[in-house]
């Protein structure tokens, strides 16, 4: 049998990266000219598919070229698994075309000398992508029968009502240590923890969780690769977490495999909470991601309640240098730092954040912060 000739130069995936990031302007572009010429999409779909294509394009774009190595499948596994809730055979396809569609078109224009070598490259991914695809949503080729599927879905609803039952028997951020325990014992994870999360200086920091000194030392900002997945308002299965977590903190806790669920709520991100099995490595399925994003939608509906247990005085009043002091504690600024800045004594920093918690009747910091958005003195 003749073997097929290779009549193209092949390309590394540090190549086709650099390319993507060389023309990314372009390809947006054609990426938007086709989503909304395209007859063949439904207005219900179009925004789903919208998303598919700018969360794969900024993938693509957001890792720099000397952290990429020539083994990228994780880094698509990582992409393919953070967008499982919205995804469907339908969408997958429409999005598969209209992002193969700007780039032939890219191509086209620039008559570009390694055109084939980039095209045949971008199929490998999409090739890997489809299997990754196929295998998650094919686990166990076995047809599941109706009271099977009843069954399953008479269990997700008992579990939303156990957490509701216990939401509603709870009060505020002082209990919010116990109902992340009872969401392990839920959902049968041996470890819950949550990080806060401050949008506009894009900084996370430890809060809640076993081991509490390891989890408090844990904040920072997010990469943008980081950015990319963890703002996507959606549970993230992460089966190896070394390409987005940093391997001291991965050792610090003995991370494997790890859930990143977003609390939100009317489009906030008060944090996320991960799920692990202390170092044990595990499996996830779509349908146990899409419960546990109902599980982040009611923890954000349960933080943006008003706390009825603690009254607040509404007019009190801050000195100028507490106010610096609580927009400092929002941003995620250390004691440290804040003298640094204000040119003051640890000493004085540490009075005048107790000063604000005595004025919030807070128990910490991170009380202080939500009491300050609370009032209106944050925004």
């Amino acid at each position: 049998m003749t073997q097929p000739s290779h009549t193209y130069e092949e390309i590394s995936f540090q190549q086709f990266i650099l390319f993507i990031k060389s023309h990314n302007k372009q390809i947006e572009e054609n990426i938007n000219i086709y989503l909304n010429l395209e007859p063949l999409i439904l207005e219900n779909e179009r925004k789903v598919i919208q998303t598919l294509l700018e969360s794969f394009l900024l993938f693509l774009s957001a890792p720099k070229i000397e952290d990429i190595n020539e083994t990228y499948d994780k880094h698509l596994e990582t992409w393919l698994q953070s967008q499982l809730p919205i995804l469907n055979v339908n969408h997958f396809s429409i999005f598969r075309l209209i992002f193969e569609k700007s780039i032939v078109t890219l191509m086209a224009s620039l008559k570009h000398a390694h055109t084939i070598s980039i095209l045949m490259f971008l199929l490998s991914i999409f090739t890997h992508l489809i299997h990754s695809y196929n295998k998650w949503m094919d686990v166990e080729p076995i047809q599941l029968s109706k009271a099977h599927e009843e069954n399953a879905e008479l269990k997700r609803l008992q579990l939303l009502d156990q957490l509701d039952e216990l939401l509603i028997n709870s009060s505020g951020i002082r209990d919010f240590a116990h109902i992340l325990k009872k969401c392990e014992e839920f959902f049968h994870y041996k470890r819950c923890v949550f990080y806060a999360y401050i949008p506009w200086s894009n900084q996370f920091y430890g809060t809640i969780g076993l081991e509490l000194p390891k989890v408090q030392s844990m904040r920072g900002q997010l990469s943008l690769k980081q950015s990319f997945v963890f703002n996507s308002k959606k549970p993230v299965f992460l089966k190896d977490p070394n390409h987005y977590i940093k391997k001291e903190h991965i050792t610090l806790f003995n991370l494997s495999s790890v859930i990143f669920v977003p609390i939100v709520h009317d489009q906030q991100v008060f944090g996320w909470l991960t799920f692990d099995q202390l170092g044990e490595e595990f499996d996830y399925s779509k349908d146990e991601l899409t419960l546990l994003e109902q599980v982040g939608k009611r923890l954000g509906l349960y933080l943006s309640r008003k706390d009825e247990e603690v009254y607040i005085d509404t007019d009190l009043q801050l000195t100028e240098r507490e106010s610096m002091i609580l927009n400092l504690l929002a941003e995620g600024f250390n004691n440290k730092k804040m003298a640094e800045l204000l040119q003051l004594s640890e000493h004085t920093i540490r009075d005048y954040i107790s000063s604000l918690m005595t004025k919030f009747k807070a128990k910490n910091r991170t009380q202080v912060v939500v009491y300050g958005f609370r009032l209106g003195l944050l925004k």
